[in-house]
Order: C-alpha cells, then sequence, then structure tokens
C-alpha cells in the first residue's frame, strides 16, 4: 500500500508501528461473527489484522483514491464497502449489535463523536485512535483542567478509559500531536437519567460557554439564586466544579419546570 500521499483536508496520518497495531488489535478482541465498521481505513494498518479475525468487515472511506485500493486489494467477499462522509453515514442501517472502530481524522474528531453517539443505544463498543489531548479531555474529573463539555456530554452516555498513548513516530507523516487509544462502551438505558438530551445539552453549552465564570452568571438565563437553592449547587462554582450528576440534575429540574402538571 506504497505510493498514497496523505491529503491534509481528510486528516490523514497513517499507522504504521506493527506493535501498537497488534496492542490495538488486541485490545478490540474482534470475534469472528462481530458486526464491526472501521471508520477511514486508511492504507489498511488495522483493515488486515482485524480482517484475519472477521467473517466480514464494514468500512466507511471518503477518500476516493483508497476507495480504489479497498476494491482491489481485498478479497471483496470480506469487505463491504460505505463511500461517504462518516459525519453523514447513518450507522442504524448497519443493524445492531454494531462495534465501531477507527483512527479518527483529528479535524473532526468531537463532531464525529457526538454523532456516535445517537447510535448509542445500537452499539457494543467502540474503540478509537484520537489525538490524546481529546482523550484526556473525555475521561477527566471534574475540577481538573482538562474537564469540559466534551468530558460532561460523553460522559453521561458512556463508560470511556484511556487504554494506550501512540507517540507521533507510529505514523506516517508524523502528526505534530501525541495520539491515544479510548474504549467507549455505552452505559445500559436504565442508568442514563437526563429526561430532554437538547435541554441538557444546551444548559452544558451555556455553563461551559464562559468558563472562568461562575454558573451564577453562565446559567441565568435559567436558574434564579432560589433554584440553585433547590438544587443544593452552589452558584459561585464554575462549570468544570459539577460533574455528569450535577449537570443531570439541573436539566431534569428545568424540564419538569417547563412540563405543565397533568
Amino acid at each position: 500500500m506504497s505510493g498514497h500521499k496523505a491529503k491534509k483536508q481528510f486528516g490523514q496520518n497513517f499507522l504504521v508501528d506493527q506493535n501498537i497495531i497488534a496492542d490495538i488489535v488486541r485490545a478490540i478482541r474482534p470475534a469472528a461473527d462481530d458486526n464491526m465498521v472501521e471508520i477511514g481505513p486508511g492504507l489498511g494498518a488495522m483493515t488486515r489484522p482485524l480482517m484475519q479475525h472477521l467473517n466480514k468487515l464494514h468500512v466507511v472511506e471518503i477518500d476516493r483514491d483508497i476507495i480504489a485500493r479497498l476494491k482491489t486489494d481485498y478479497p471483496q467477499d470480506k469487505i463491504v464497502i460505505h463511500e461517504g462522509d462518516a459525519l453523514k453515514f447513518d450507522f442504524a442501517t448497519l443493524g445492531t449489535p454494531l462495534r465501531i472502530v477507527g483512527n479518527l481524522p483529528y479535524n473532526i474528531s468531537s463532531p464525529l463523536l457526538f454523532h456516535f453517539a445517537k447510535y448509542a443505544e445500537g452499539i457494543t463498543d467502540m474503540h478509537f485512535m484520537l489525538q490524546n489531548e481529546v482523550v484526556e479531555r473525555m475521561v477527566a474529573e471534574p475540577s481538573t483542567a482538562a474537564f469540559g463539555r466534551l468530558s460532561v456530554m460523553l460522559q453521561y452516555r458512556f463508560y470511556m478509559e484511556k487504554l494506550l498513548d501512540v507517540p507521533p513516530q507510529s505514523f506516517r507523516p508524523a502528526p505534530k500531536v501525541d495520539s491515544a487509544i479510548v474504549r467507549m462502551i455505552p452505559l445500559p438505558a436504565a442508568q442514563i437519567t437526563v429526561k430532554d438530551e437538547a435541554l441538557y445539552a444546551k444548559v452544558v453549552a451555556s455553563a461551559f460557554g464562559q468558563r472562568r465564570k461562575t454558573l451564577r452568571n453562565t446559567l441565568r438565563d435559567y436558574l434564579a439564586e432560589d433554584d440553585f437553592a433547590q438544587l443544593d449547587i452552589n452558584p459561585q462554582l464554575r462549570a468544570e466544579n459539577l460533574g455528569v450528576a450535577e449537570f443531570t440534575r439541573i436539566a431534569n429540574f428545568l424540564n419538569e419546570r417547563a412540563v405543565p402538571s397533568p
């Protein structure tokens, strides 16, 4: 698979370190009958070892040059190629339960993660290579520098774990950032207590909109002084000091207030 030039517009950095590849495949533990899709197979660093374990692998790829290679370099009875943008792809069409893997383009990783979250109910697990800084934000604890909107928006839907670090020299071309592998497992529906997801997202976005300001300021369109008292949340705190449970409490409180009594 030599000769392909990485394309900047697709955020392409190709994994070439065989030891790291083996570690990732071990972490994923693909089984023959798994319904698995790989996002952006690129030059096949992960595709080939995954296919050694799977009866069939779905791939989503936007780069036409790579699609042409996928059609000639792999046994076509074992690979199902979906041409197009993963951000617009309907993963429900692949059936359930679904396992998702991929080296995600770093320039669109956050929108992609939110896109996958829509299909969480039908997903068994997801294993992604991402910029290390993004993985640190995903798994961060409240009141730490890395904790932010991404942490709160993903942690209420997924159990997440950083599995391993991947240095720049593991890629061609070498990116300017460190990378990491993260495992995401959707939480059971019974554990998700957010009643209105859109409202939860709005509250979180407002709270983190101005990180240095207190909740009294950032949530003033939503909560009055006595609302904070009722919620047992200190309005002098900042968004980064609240965890998923507190944001859920705020969103559900607002949801109940907006829903007229029967």
